[in-house]
């Protein structure tokens, strides 16, 4: 497959996809170093997945694993500071 075949991303989609890879990538590299899993931190660095890996990482691997409750509890404390 010619890869020049196909239509080109947009640049806005090109923006949230960074941003959605780089807050994903920081929290799952967080959480690697501070839980100690070296093999973890550097895979996670090294390999660009735009997301999945991290995620993957955070929900199933991660020693204290991410739950969607503990996102939302995440969400409001951050926007219910003053």
């Amino acid at each position: 497959m010619d890869l020049s075949t196909l239509p080109p991303i947009p640049p806005l989609m090109q923006y949230v996809l960074l941003v959605w890879s780089i807050a994903w990538k920081g929290v799952a590299l967080w959480n690697a170093s501070k839980n100690d899993q070296k093999n973890w931190f550097i895979a996670i660095l090294v390999i660009n997945t735009i997301g999945i890996l991290e995620i993957v990482y955070l929900f199933y691997f991660c020693k204290q694993k991410l739950t969607i409750h503990s996102i939302k509890s995440s969400i409001i404390n951050l926007f219910s500071k003053k």
